[in-house]
């Protein structure tokens, strides 16, 4: 007796007027269904069921006997449709030798190799992945190697006001709004300490700058 094929790897749709059968492949989960096979056993079930319906209960027993008619003979009719099922799927598959995975052939095997491509990958497709994988690390490494002008940053390099007309500074000797020098020079006026000019006291008695 031949081996089963396609042992787990497929939904059974069938139901008491037919069988239909869906096959999926291990790698991807694409899936092909196979078409419906109708069984006469359900379509006499279902009249009978009908009659019995129709004539309030008289053929009851009829519809009955019919059902389990059917039901003796279900297992063998299934096992004959799915059978069929298979040979109509299979051109849509192949079984890799070194993993015994059922694939899609459109997808997921490597006709050059003859394998699934979990077990041989197709290198054309894996490098361009792999360049892929490369210039997205590239651009992540590039934006944390960036150096970008936060408030903070700026706020450091207004190193002070002119004292003559307050324009901010941002270095240099003189204002570039007024053209005045900006380090100038005075004294304190209780203690005679040299000090900035914008210095409102002094920084080595503390009195107050008028």
């Amino acid at each position: 007796m031949p081996l089963i094929q396609f042992t787990h790897n497929h939904s059974d749709h069938s139901t008491d007027r037919g069988f239909q059968f869906e096959f999926f492949c291990d790698k991807c989960g694409n899936g092909y269904t196979t078409r419906f096979q109708p069984t006469a056993s359900g379509i006499v079930t279902d009249a009978l069921d009908v009659a019995s319906g129709l004539f309030g209960g008289l053929l009851g027993n009829a519809a009955d006997a019919a059902h389990r008619v059917h039901s003796a003979g279900w297992q063998k009719a299934r096992d004959d449709a799915f059978n069929t099922a298979v040979q109509e799927a299979k051109p849509n598959f192949n079984q890799c030798k070194r993993c015994g995975k059922w694939v899609c052939r459109e997808i997921c095997w490597n006709n050059e190799r003859g394998l699934c491509k979990d077990c041989a990958p197709d290198l054309e497709e894996e490098y361009a992945v792999a360049q892929e994988e490369a210039a997205v690390e590239q651009a992540r490494n590039v934006a944390r190697e960036a150096t970008y002008v936060t408030k903070e940053k700026f706020e450091k390099n207004v190193v002070g006001a002119c004292p003559h007309c307050g324009a901010k500074l941002t270095g240099g000797k003189f204002c570039p709004e007024c053209g005045k020098p900006v380090v100038s020079e005075k004294h304190c006026t209780e203690c005679g300490e040299k000090m900035p000019a914008s210095a409102k006291f002094c920084p080595a008695c503390g009195a107050k700058q008028g």
